[in-house]
């Protein structure tokens, strides 16, 4: 059986830590617990955290995958931290419109945009 990998890099930029999704497609149940587990590691590694995810590889996503930035968002916002989200695809911003996630995450273009005005984290 292969390892499962986190389909994510992370970069520390600024006020920011950057998750860039590295897979095309996050379909997979096992896949969305790696993610799960790698990107709650993130968190709970500093007290408070200022999360960019970054869509930009991303072109199919399962709706669990929408459950899991609801629990990741939770777990950010319990620890006095910011979440935005950038570089969604426009077909998948569209499930977020008809979902109304657009009103629950702070969207942006790019990571560029997404940066500006993250307070400092602790």
């Amino acid at each position: 059986m292969a390892a499962i990998k986190p389909s994510i890099s992370v970069e520390y930029a600024g006020n920011a830590t950057i998750l860039s999704f590295t897979d095309e497609k996050i379909l997979e149940e096992k896949d969305i617990k790696a993610l799960q587990e790698s990107i709650m590691s993130v968190i709970e590694q500093a007290e408070r955290v200022n999360l960019i995810l970054d869509f930009g590889n991303v072109r199919f996503l399962s709706s669990a995958v929408l459950g899991l930035l609801i629990r990741i968002s939770k777990r950010i916002y319990e620890r006095d931290g910011q979440l935005r989200l950038c570089n969604i695809n426009p077909k998948i911003y569209e499930i977020f419109k008809i979902t109304r996630l657009t009103k629950t995450f702070d969207i942006y273009n790019d990571v560029e945009e997404a940066s500006e005005g993250l307070s400092q984290p602790n």
